[in-house]
């Protein structure tokens, strides 16, 4: 993608926006709009259209999740959210995931690590290199329970998406994906967007949630064979 990156700041601490918004225009990512709260965080977005927002969870008035469920849209151009937290296994957090945020972030992130998560989740990857993720997955997400069809159907898959889906569910980059599996980073892509499409998944951290609600992958790490 070209042009300046875009990014709105939703927190109900305004040290920690100045904070975010010091590290990103740093280097060279513009802050378009702060936010003290979920409803204007909304309001914000739908003012500016940014391309990421980073949504604080808990924030008076409306709540981090009901406005990430408020921006995510469907639409092609709606922006990415990124989920910022102080807790690494947080109910919120997964609801997030689940209602179309891209991943999240503790809030003692390295510079580096924020502003390279925006580029990342901008460029429409998700953020799931953490290792928290796993567990926040392994521990709210029920099999089969809130499955869509569509999640279910994993038939559509081939052999192939079937693997690469189950270690994208463990958290895997794509350049991690192609080293495991011998592919190139292009090829693996390729592999992504048919398993998103197929499943009528958002993104990737839509296809972790869904390989541990159909059970392609199992809380404790042992993958269903295939």
């Amino acid at each position: 993608m070209t042009g300046a990156l875009r990014v709105v700041v939703a927190d109900d601490q305004a040290l920690v926006r100045a904070g975010f918004r010091m590290i990103l225009e740093s280097e060279d990512i513009e802050v378009v709009a702060e936010a003290e709260d979920g409803a204007a965080a909304v309001h914000a977005v739908r003012r500016t259209r940014p391309d990421v927002v980073l949504m604080d969870v808990r924030m008076p008035e409306m709540d981090g999740l009901e406005a990430t469920r408020r921006i995510i849209t469907g639409e092609a151009d709606c922006p990415r959210v990124i989920i910022l937290t102080t807790f690494d296994l947080d109910r919120y957090v997964y609801a997030a995931l689940a209602a179309g945020a891209s991943g999240f972030l503790l809030k003692d992130v390295s510079p580096e690590h924020l502003t390279a998560a925006v580029r990342m989740v901008r460029a429409g990857d998700a953020l799931l290199a953490p290792a928290i993720t796993r567990r926040l997955v392994e521990r709210f997400a029920r099999p089969d329970a809130g499955a869509s069809t569509a999640h279910r159907d994993l038939a559509a898959l081939t052999p192939r998406e079937l693997e690469v889906m189950s270690l994208l569910a463990r958290g895997l980059s794509n350049a991690e994906l192609a080293g495991r599996l011998h592919l190139s980073e292009a090829t693996v892509k390729t592999h992504v967007a048919r398993i998103l499409a197929k499943l009528g998944l958002r993104d990737r951290a839509q296809a972790v949630i869904a390989a541990y609600e159909t059970g392609l992958v199992s809380v404790g790490g042992r993958d269903v064979p295939s």
